[in-house]
């Protein structure tokens, strides 16, 4: 969805809103455009979570983050540093940012394994910072 720019895909429940459930009891999964504010959110998380070089032989080397690069790591605060710096790399990365105007990595309370990375950024030609949070698990 790069090359368009502005449409992506999502799954959501099939059967023009309801869920319809498999024999199984597990829902079926449609899929979905998506554009926006809500479109740019999905491409920053994927973003985050591709190991960057991964789509290389799509011709995209240097798409992803180095995010993934941290996870078999002890959470502490050299990995969440790292964490800090992948996120800004990665935001850098996305045409449709304007600015990284807040960012946030810390540890999940009961979950010592895990950091929760927060922040904000502003969409071009939008002044509404649009908020999201990823906890990543290590």
């Amino acid at each position: 969805a790069d090359s368009w720019g502005t449409l992506d895909l999502r799954a959501r429940p099939a059967g023009r809103g309801s869920v319809v459930k498999t024999a199984g009891g597990a829902p079926v999964l449609d899929l979905a455009p998506v554009s926006g504010r809500e479109n740019l959110a999905q491409a920053l998380i994927l973003r985050l979570l591709t190991l960057q070089g991964s789509l290389a032989p799509l011709g995209h080397s240097e798409y992803g983050s180095r995010l993934p690069e941290l996870i078999g790591r002890i959470n502490n605060e050299t990995a969440r540093n790292l964490a800090r710096l992948y996120t800004i790399q990665a935001v850098q990365q996305e045409v449709r940012v304007r600015e990284l105007v807040a960012l946030s990595v810390t540890t999940v309370a009961d979950q010592p394994e895990t950091i929760r990375i927060s922040f904000s950024v502003l969409p071009l030609g939008d002044d509404d910072p649009l908020h999201l949070t990823l906890e990543v698990t290590l």
